[in-house]
């Protein structure tokens, strides 16, 4: 009866035990839901990230400011200031992801803006997710950006994933291989589709005209 009792009064004391601040967090961490991701363009459309891209397709992003709203809302600005257009992916690895957002094509550079600090989250690096790139330092994301080709959970809470392709993975899956590639593939155009811009007019190549032995001849 008396080991009865002190075990009751173990438990009653646990249950009053005060929760710590951290055991609060995780707890809120676990029962957070991240909201699912809209694959209809049209929804939400200042969210919506266009690539227009050399190989003469548009991408569709999804941008999801509930997973990472600082990075989210560097990728807006950055683009309505038009620091994208015209940047190629620089590091394109088969089978793991494209890279792009330098304006040197190096790999080294980024914008003038200053770093962004991490905003990792739970959500995995599938394919079609986007992320940003960094260097060795947690806090060092800037401008540079991967799109992932095949699922690699390696990356996950380790890397900013800000976003998914919502439409025309193919165009990614075309983008030219390298590091860098010979003839890197570039955004010609980034946009937001709330501003509805139209993707830019390629201009077809120029036909080489065709030397035959009368352009060899010398002028009479």
């Amino acid at each position: 009866m008396f080991k009865k009792i002190l075990a009751a009064t173990a438990s009653l004391t646990l249950l009053a035990a005060p929760v710590t601040a951290q055991e609060e967090e995780e707890a809120a961490q676990s029962s957070f839901t991240y909201a699912p991701i809209n694959y209809d363009i049209s929804v939400q459309p200042e969210n919506v990230w266009l690539l227009d891209l050399s190989n003469g397709e548009r991408v569709a992003i999804r941008l999801m400011p509930e997973w990472a709203p600082s990075h989210v809302e560097r990728i807006k600005t950055l683009t309505r200031e038009g620091f994208y257009d015209g940047v190629i992916f620089h590091r394109v690895i088969e089978g793991f992801m494209a890279q792009g957002g330098d304006p040197t094509g190096t790999g080294q550079g980024g914008s003038q803006l200053p770093d962004l600090a991490e905003e990792f989250n739970p959500m995995p690096h599938v394919r079609g997710s986007v992320s940003m790139a960094r260097a060795s330092g947690e806090d060092s994301a800037n401008s540079q950006f991967f799109i992932v080709f095949y699922p690699r959970f390696s990356l996950d809470k380790r890397y900013t994933n800000f976003g998914r392709v919502i439409a025309n993975i193919a165009a990614v899956d075309a983008i030219n291989r390298g590091e860098p590639p010979a003839e890197p593939t570039r955004i010609l155009q980034a946009s937001l589709a709330s501003d509805g811009k139209s993707p830019p007019v390629i201009a077809p190549p120029v036909e080489e005209e065709e030397i035959t032995a009368d352009l060899l001849n010398a002028p009479i």
